[in-house]
């Protein structure tokens, strides 16, 4: 089983756009839930209700067309820090998801219904915590800000060709297609063009000022915006193609010089960096370096230059354990550990390194230790699992995994690795089962409904709970599949 399938990546976008702009309503999602937000007129057009919709399934075309990174201690860090971040912006509602794709380009962005995409490229680029959350703070403004909504709302009165070719351009554009997005763009009338992208810079100037607002609150160096604004115009003044944000945020002299004018307004302090932030860079530099003897080569000088750099340590525990030096690599994790027994990231780590060397019950030991305290942890849980499974121990590996498809349901890794281990420990019906779920989140509701009925045929009638259950799964299934053709 692939972790991806094949779907068109706007088709269901571009559904929900061009009903919304070219009909001048919204279908109803949630009756009574879908009132107007009073003063704002794009809430009559493109209503919370409706976005949250359409993130749903900007989630499944995200999962079905762009590579994601699978790494639980990466997607945990990110998550956590940016719902963290989340509760000093002005975001009214929680974040219905989180994408961390696999990308060595600069590239972030905000899609409705409360949907965050990040390439985990940024933290190659981005120095510090101060940096990278500068671009997380930003994005967040746009949905806090309902930017989407206000774009459509605006939309209205032009052509129907102008907006159609508008709003695939955005589209494209978020996806990741940064170039075909460009090109799009170009294609459409002059006129048009000249007052979208003047509205696009009103926009970006308002997600600056708030994403500041944000990083103020959050104890973040609101000089950070302008550092990162300034490093990524400086990584690719000399390049021909830029990368995908900042041709979806257009830079300019004068947006930096507006975000340093108004980081003073907040006055000068003392920020210290984070020291997780540091340690997950790192591990984004190894996961992206040419091999792992480069990565060993690279982090050794890091050591040597600043013995007392514990993310250099943390990298070079990463890369001596892909290079399959397991002894040092547990030997420069031990110590890690030791100094920091209770922090989950690295609890995980260190944890990672054991299965790495096949130390299974060692690590099966410490996890299940830590899950104990840290009930449903999702890198707990996740490695858990892969230790358990690389140990033979299917049944019990499937257990962990059975419990996180309840508490993570949206996670794909899950219950792509639920599948996998279901068919290890004999389990079919279990396996089609996984699989379903796996397939609904990408979109692909024929293959996820195939797959239940694989699992119907094995069911007994006599267990009338299990047989339901598929039952109303798949009529669930048939109901998004007539919605998606819609």
């Amino acid at each position: 089983m692939s972790r991806s399938t094949t779907s068109p990546q706007v088709r269901i976008l571009l559904g929900f756009f061009l009903s919304a702009c070219l009909s001048g309503t919204a279908p109803r999602a949630d009756v009574g839930s879908d009132l107007p937000v009073l003063g704002d007129a794009s809430s009559s057009l493109i209503s919370p209700a409706m976005e949250r919709q359409i993130g749903r399934d900007f989630m499944k075309q995200i999962n079905a067309g762009l590579p994601t990174v699978s790494d639980p201690i990466l997607k945990y860090y990110v998550a956590g820090q940016l719902h963290d971040l989340v509760q000093h912006s002005q975001l009214k509602e929680n974040l219905q998801g989180v994408a961390l794709i696999d990308s060595e380009q600069i590239n972030a962005f905000a899609a409705p219904g409360g949907v965050v995409g990040v390439n985990l490229g940024l933290m190659l680029h981005a120095q510090d915590i101060h940096e990278y959350a500068s671009v997380m703070a930003h994005e967040l403004a746009h949905l806090s800000q309902r930017h989407f909504a206000r774009g459509v709302e605006e939309s209205r009165s032009k052509t129907l060709p102008t907006v159609a070719s508008l709003i695939a351009a955005i589209a494209i554009g978020v996806l990741g297609g940064g170039d075909a997005g460009m090109a799009a763009l170009s294609a459409s009338q002059a006129a048009a063009q000249s007052s979208y992208l003047s509205y696009s810079r009103s926009r970006e100037s308002e997600a600056d000022r708030i994403g500041l607002s944000t990083l103020a609150r959050a104890g973040f160096d609101p000089d950070g915006m302008a550092r990162m604004f300034e490093r990524m115009q400086q990584s690719y003044r000399f390049t021909r193609t830029p990368p995908e944000f900042l041709l979806t945020h257009p830079l300019s002299e004068t947006r930096i010089a507006d975000a340093k004018s108004q980081a003073r307004e907040y006055g000068r302090g003392t920020y210290a960096d984070s020291e997780e932030y540091a340690l997950m860079r790192s591990r984004a530099q190894v996961h992206y370096a040419d091999s792992p003897t480069i990565a060993v080569t690279q982090f050794t000088k890091a050591v040597r230059d600043n013995p007392d750099s514990t993310a250099a340590r943390y990298g070079l525990a990463l890369a001596k354990s892909r290079a399959n030096k397991h002894r040092e690599a547990i030997a420069e994790g031990d110590a890690l550990f030791t100094s920091n027994p209770h922090k989950i990231l690295y609890i995980c780590t260190y944890a990672e390194l054991l299965i790495a060397a096949e130390k299974f019950d060692q690590a099966n030991r410490l996890l299940s230790h830590h899950l104990s305290i840290n009930p449903d942890n999702a890198p707990l849980a996740a490695l858990y699992a892969d230790s358990l499974t690389k140990g033979q121990q299917y049944d019990k590996a499937e257990e962990v995994l059975l419990r996180q498809s309840l508490v993570n349901s949206q996670d794909v890794d899950v219950w792509y690795n639920l599948a996998e281990v279901s068919g290890k420990a004999g389990n079919i019906i279990g396996v089609h089962k996984a699989r379903a779920e796996f397939y609904a989140l990408h979109g692909a509701y024929q293959k996820a409904i195939s797959h239940l009925e694989y699992a119907l045929r094995l069911v007994s009638r006599q267990d009338a709970p299990s047989y339901a259950k598929l039952n109303q799964r798949i009529d669930d299934l048939r109901t998004a599949l007539r919605v998606a053709r819609s």
